[in-house]
């Protein structure tokens, strides 16, 4: 059997190289590091394949929110909605702007943010909602545009797990997540589904004049040489992380479909073990392309299923052990436990397995046996 990792980039590569070396090898001979052709190459490729208006590219997905909030023109104090149950990199843009972070649990169906819980959650001073579509999940996005139209909110979607999935709206249409809400971010991280060979991210959106105002910002608030007229930032991608990215992208519906075949593998062998919950693919027409496999464990063996699997050399992890509430940079007095039942059970029984697009039926064998033998 080949040696299971957690996610297999080599193999990846090895299948698309000579295309990968010979797009890096242009940009070395053409010398055009930042900001060159193969980057707005990238950008119109993107914006054809999402079918939105405006890509901007930048550095990384952390960048790619700060920069989203930069543009709506958000202001310390005000408050911006968002999951307890997701990756820090949401709410930290929400402390390093000066902006007032608002935790709120998630739903126990979907693993995303609670519509309910943002409707309690909204005052006077909320001003944004960032729905993050955890682990490839589109979250509920017509119930969430519908609260913020009604509230005159703006809506930041947190689209770093979840590219290329779609998002069947309430009147039959379909759209790439990202670009529903006001502005979207996603991350080119290696592991993402559609990642690069370095850091990189992107911001969408069909507003003309916020994606005029996002360019500014991603390069020095510079829209002509040396003239400043917003205050910006240094995040620009890089040419050769735009190649790796040009070429995978034309892959992402193929590689996210082979995530998807792995997901029903998995829930296939689980499916009679009364102890083990796994994602369900099908909920209100949100899509799931499976960035990561996150079963839930019930029996309280989860943590010792954990040490078990590596100890027979399965990868695995936990997406997240510590709820946000519960972090040392963001707990507040104004949080109750009892406000996040469900991000709290979740902390106590999920675990990642394997999720990478050449995963094969030995290895889905292998970890699904020695999960079950021991759960």
């Amino acid at each position: 059997m080949k040696k299971l990792q957690m996610v297999d980039l080599k193999s990846q590569y090895e299948d698309i190289k000579e295309e990968i070396n010979a797009g890096i090898q242009e940009v070395l001979d053409a010398t055009a590091y930042i900001n060159g052709p193969k980057v707005h190459e990238f950008q119109k490729n993107l914006e054809a394949y999402l079918g939105v208006k405006h890509v901007i590219p930048c550095a990384n997905g952390t960048d790619a929110l700060q920069i989203a909030m930069m543009g709506l023109g958000l202001k310390p104090g005000d408050e911006v909605i968002t999951a307890d149950f997701t990756f820090a990199a949401t709410v930290e843009v929400v402390g390093l702007l000066g902006l007032t972070p608002v935790l709120v649990d998630v739903e126990e169906d979907t693993m995303n943010i609670s519509v309910e819980a943002i409707k309690k959650a909204i005052t006077p001073k909320t001003k944004a909602i960032v729905p993050v579509h955890l682990f490839g999940r589109a979250a509920n996005m017509d119930a969430i545009m519908e609260l913020a139209t009604e509230h005159n909110l703006f809506v930041i979607e947190d689209n770093a797990q979840a590219i290329g999935a779609d998002y069947t709206c309430a009147n039959g249409t379909k759209k790439k997540v990202g670009t529903i809400g006001h502005i979207g971010s996603t991350s080119f991280f290696p592991s993402k589904n559609l990642g690069c060979y370095g850091d990189g991210g992107a911001i969408f959106t069909n507003d003309d004049a916020l994606a005029h105002t996002i360019r500014g910002i991603v390069n020095h608030g510079m829209y002509e040489r040396y003239h400043h007229d917003v205050v910006g930032v240094n995040s620009r991608l890089d040419s050769i992380q735009a190649v790796v990215l040009n070429v995978k992208l034309p892959y992402l519906d193929t590689y996210n479909q082979a995530r998807k075949n792995a997901a029903k593998a998995y829930n296939d062998a689980f499916k009679t073990n009364e102890h083990i919950i796994t994602p369900n693919f099908d909920f209100e027409g949100s899509d799931h392309v499976f960035h990561q496999y996150v079963i839930r464990i019930t029996n309280g063996k989860r943590d010792a299923l954990l040490t078990h699997l590596q100890e027979k050399g399965i990868p695995c992890a936990i997406y997240y052990p510590i709820p946000l509430h519960k972090q040392k940079a963001y707990a507040d007095e104004r949080y109750n436990d009892a406000d996040f039942t469900v991000t709290n059970k979740f902390a106590e029984e999920v675990i990642a397995l394997p999720m990478h697009t050449e995963l094969d039926k030995e290895q889905i064998d292998f970890i699904t046996s020695t999960v079950l033998e021991f759960v």
